[in-house]
This record gives C-alpha cells, sequence and structure tokens, in this order.
C-alpha cells in the first residue's frame, strides 16, 4: 500500500538535496520532533520532500535500528552520506544535533529558574502526550509496506518480533539472532 504522496512505481523522485537543504531540512526536523522526530522524519523526507520512497525510508531506518547510536542521528549520516557525501553528513548531523543543542540549553536554563511551577509539569505532560501519538502514527505508515501484494512473511516477523521482545520480554539479542536470518531469507526470496 503506497500514500497518495509516495511516488508510484517507476516515478523519479525529486532531485537530490543541495547542501543548505541537508541542514535546513535536518534542524527543521529536529525542532517539530518532541520525544522523537521519526514521524517528522519521514513526513518531510518521505511525503512532502520526496526525496525517498517509503520502501527506501523503511530500509534505511531498519538499517539504522540495527547499528549501534541513535537511529535518527544514524539515519542522517547515511541520508547525508548518500546524496552530499561525507560533507552531507556533517552538514545533515549538525543540521539535526546543533539547533537543539541551543534550545535545549535556553529551556534548561529557564527550568532551572521556573521549575517548580505546577502548570510547566501539566504543560510538559500535554507534550509528551503528543508525541506519543506522533509516534503512533509513524508507526502506522512504516508498517504499511509490509502488506504489500499481501504478503504475509512481513507482518508475521514484524509480529513475531514484537511478542518476542515485547511481550515475553525475551533478550534482544537471542531474538536478533533468529529474526534477522529470517528476516534476511524473506528479502532475499522476494527479490
Amino acid at each position: 500500500m503506497t500514500s497518495e504522496t509516495d511516488p508510484k512505481p517507476g516515478q523519479a523522485l525529486l532531485s537530490p538535496p543541495t547542501i543548505g537543504q541537508l541542514f535546513t531540512t535536518f534542524a527543521a526536523i529536529s525542532l517539530s520532533g518532541f520525544g522523537g522526530v521519526l514521524a517528522w522524519a519521514r513526513r518531510i523526507l518521505v511525503e512532502q520532500r520526496r526525496w525517498l520512497t517509503a520502501d527506501q525510508f523503511n530500509e534505511t531506518f531498519a538499517l539504522c535500528s540495527f547499528l549501534p547510536g541513535g537511529n535518527i542521528v544514524n539515519f542522517c549520516v547515511i541520508f547525508g552520506t548518500r546524496t552530499r557525501g561525507p560533507l552531507g553528513a556533517l552538514v545533515a548531523l549538525g543540521g539535526l544535533l546543533g539547533p537543539p543543542m541551543i534550545l535545549v540549553m535556553i529551556v534548561g536554563a529557564v527550568y532551572a529558574h521556573y521549575g517548580d511551577v505546577p502548570v510547566l509539569h501539566r504543560m510538559l505532560t500535554g507534550v509528551a502526550a503528543a508525541a506519543a501519538g506522533l509516534m503512533l502514527a509513524a508507526v502506522a505508515k512504516m508498517v504499511r509496506p509490509l502488506f504489500k501484494n499481501r504478503a504475509v512473511a512481513g507482518p508475521a516477523i514484524a509480529l513475531a518480533t514484537f511478542l518476542a521482545i515485547g511481550i515475553l520480554h525475551w533478550p534482544l539479542a537471542l531474538v536478533l539472532l533468529a529474526i534477522v536470518p529470517a528476516s534476511v531469507a524473506v528479502a532475499w526470496r522476494r527479490a
């Protein structure tokens, strides 16, 4: 399933971003998200800018999830490298980390002064709820490609992973030892 904003199969994506666009886009992504920017990254890179298809986004994000470090940090480095080389990676990373770092320092100073005000605690609770909703919306959009062509293997692997880690609380390393080879085999068989 593709959304109306996803390019059609064979349809060219818009041209790769310039260095300036990499910085401003990842700065906008980083400043848009509270509690996580995955939803905004997907919306901007896939739906608005159309620099990636939904499948490309999911594949890159899956790789980033497997690598050590923050997923979105890994994502911006990989995306920046693919589009503009090492300089693109540095610029995308600067856009992702620079503006929020400045904002957090400002907010930290304000919170140190006004942290005991009850209305501030209620506001932060509301922001946390909005962030949870955005994350659920992003997950729903990312799951859609698993159901293309009525395939059963992708959703079955996703469900097995969720059950093993989320419900049964099995160790991540053990689950990955089983799930990764199964996922690779399914992807290889489809290709």
